[in-house]
């Protein structure tokens, strides 16, 4: 593995809020622990809820809170020939085929009651042509992907039983999260993702995608709590009282409201220490601990 370098990357379709606000910490304080570089990435790839006044707000947020990336921003929005590059690879593997499926066709189709849904592959050999108007898919082949998460540890997962092909572009056109996060954790050399819970599913996946796409070794995974809204719902950008851009206006320091965040999340004794370790972080006064 070679040096660590991680991203933090939030999507411009809201405003900062408190969820952010418990990824960021994770980020930079498992990066510096290890001398790492943080990297910020815009994640603009959804074009009709992305908008630039959210990422201003979400650059203006990350300055005040004290978050200083290494490096970026980088755009999204702005790697379309990097992500065409990555899927010509996967063409030329004759892994890609045309989907005109909606996502209520998949789940009339579909004969699993779980959580996620799963692509049952009407499409794979309909032999569509491209164009306007339909998604494009990844053909996974069945595979057990095996990684250690540093927080929850061992992990195996079965990508093509959880999700079935991978749509890597949708029929409006947008590169997916999943192949573009893909993409660019490996065209930008990420060895350390930090991110939430509600992503470990998607682990497996991005792995094997990333295999395809010549990756020998994958990054480190750390899956951090979330702040929950209730038992079974995570907070979202609608939730207004935990956004950052509101707390500021109540008079709010950064310090309060990285608190706040860290006291807030949903987890055991392992997140009783991050909030141990972001109080020793913010009591020094000479340096800013989440800088570089």
């Amino acid at each position: 593995m070679r040096g660590i370098i991680s991203r933090f990357a939030p999507a411009p379709t809201g405003f900062l809020h408190l969820g952010h606000v418990v990824n960021a910490v994770y980020v930079w304080r498992e990066t510096r622990a290890r001398g790492g570089r943080v990297l910020l990435r815009i994640e603009d790839h959804d074009r009709q809820r992305s908008r630039l006044e959210f990422e201003a707000a979400i650059l203006e947020d990350l300055a005040w809170l004290g978050f200083q990336a290494d490096e970026g921003p980088v755009r999204q929005s702005e790697r379309g020939a990097i992500y065409e590059e990555a899927l010509d690879r996967l063409r030329r593997q004759g892994l890609v085929y045309a989907c005109e499926c909606t996502r209520a066709d998949i789940a009339r189709a579909a004969s699993s009651t779980d959580a996620e849904l799963r692509y049952p592959g009407m499409c794979a050999d309909r032999g569509l042509p491209e164009g306007p108007g339909l998604g494009l898919r990844v053909r996974l082949a069945p595979t057990v992907e095996r990684f250690v998460d540093l927080r929850h540890g061992p992990m195996e997962q079965r990508p093509s039983e959880q999700c079935g092909d991978l749509l890597v572009r949708d029929r409006e056109g947008n590169w997916t999260y999943q192949f573009a996060a893909t993409v660019d954790d490996l065209v930008q050399g990420i060895t350390l993702v930090v991110r939430g819970d509600d992503l470990l599913a998607s682990t497996g996946r991005q792995i094997q995608l990333a295999r395809l796409l010549g990756r020998d070794e994958p990054p480190l995974f750390l899956h951090h709590p979330l702040i929950m809204k209730s038992a079974d719902q995570k907070l979202s950008k609608s939730d207004g009282d935990t956004g950052v851009r509101e707390l500021r206006a109540r008079g709010w320091t950064p310090a309060q409201v990285i608190e706040r965040a860290m006291s807030v999340v949903a987890g055991d004794h392992e997140e009783t220490k991050t909030r141990r370790h972001t109080k020793n972080f913010l009591s020094l006064k000479e340096k800013n601990p989440f800088s570089s």
